[in-house]
């Protein structure tokens, strides 16, 4: 009896943290703003072989997947869902060396804001008293990390760049929409799957015609690019995946907001970014009221 006792709890010991997790996970994405800004290519450029590095990954997962199950599989929400994040990556990454990658990834975090409000026009989706609250403060926010009011802002182009990055939360809140109506159970690396070639294929739709797109970058381009496919894509995704269902719900949106605060420390401590004081309290202002209405959304 006492053996079969033990078994258990020695297990339960060896298992990791799932917050340990979240947070190894916060950290890899994190990453990703700095290996787009050191591998100094243009926005399409990174997008694209981010999404070529990751599918093949990607479609050793969906063959795992598949021996798993054989529940039904969508084709085409995962696909629209993935031009919403062709989108995003591609904004995001010219907003990151206009503006830094610390403010780029804070200011991205609006789709906490933008998903419920789209999700109230199209699905008629009630959103909470916080979120009615927490919208002018973050504005307020966007306002001062952005330099959008004319005040001091680190960058090259820090109101393009502000811009850029917003457009670039709201092509990421339509592929949280669309994703979260085309994943089912035994679907998820499926649905990844197709989403990522999507968003390839957008890299080189919005690249191409704007002469952004460098099919060769070369050496060491290419290897910040791998590391940020299998590091800040794959390797995050899959630690945040597994984390997320083992914690509660407001465990695991407080954690997620450790994302861009990691990418603000990043930013200044390996890029030697420096943001305005100014800046540095839009960001604060932007995550406190990111975190007020994302724990609330998830209670």
């Amino acid at each position: 009896m006492t053996t079969t006792e033990a078994r258990p709890a020695a297990a339960q010991r060896t298992r990791v943290n799932p917050a340990l997790l979240a947070l190894a996970g916060s950290l890899c994405i994190a990453l990703s703003s700095v290996f787009i800004k050191v591998s100094g290519t243009s926005g399409s450029t990174s997008a694209f072989w981010r999404c070529v590095f990751s599918l093949p990954v990607l479609a050793v997962l969906v063959l795992w997947e598949r021996r798993r199950g054989t529940a039904p599989r969508r084709l085409v929400l995962p696909l629209l869902a993935g031009a919403g994040l062709g989108v995003d990556f591609v904004l995001w990454g010219d907003a990151i060396s206009l503006v830094g990658a610390g403010i780029a990834t804070v200011l991205l975090s609006v789709q906490v804001v933008i998903v419920p409000l789209v999700a109230f026009l199209v699905f008629r989706e009630r959103p909470s008293n916080r979120f009615v609250v927490a919208v002018p403060v973050l504005l307020g926010g966007i306002v001062l990390a952005g330099g959008l009011a004319g005040t001091p802002a680190f960058g090259p182009d820090p109101v393009l760049g502000a811009v850029l990055a917003l457009g670039a939360g709201v092509g990421y809140s339509a592929y949280l929409l669309l994703i979260r109506q085309s994943t089912g159970p035994g679907t998820r690396e499926h649905t990844l799957f197709l989403a990522t070639a999507s968003a390839g294929v957008v890299a080189v739709a919005i690249g191409v015609p704007a002469d952004r797109l460098d099919l060769a970058p070369g050496w060491p381009a290419l290897g910040w690019l791998l590391a940020l496919a299998l590091i800040g894509q794959v390797v995050g995704w899959l630690l945040i995946s597994t984390a997320l269902p083992r914690m509660s719900s407001a465990t695991g949106a407080t954690l997620m907001l450790l994302q861009p605060i990691a990418a603000i420390l990043l930013g200044i401590g390996l890029l030697h970014e420096r943001p305005s004081g100014l800046q540095v309290v839009g960001c604060l202002v932007v995550l406190a009221a990111v975190g007020f209405v994302s724990v609330a959304q998830r209670r």
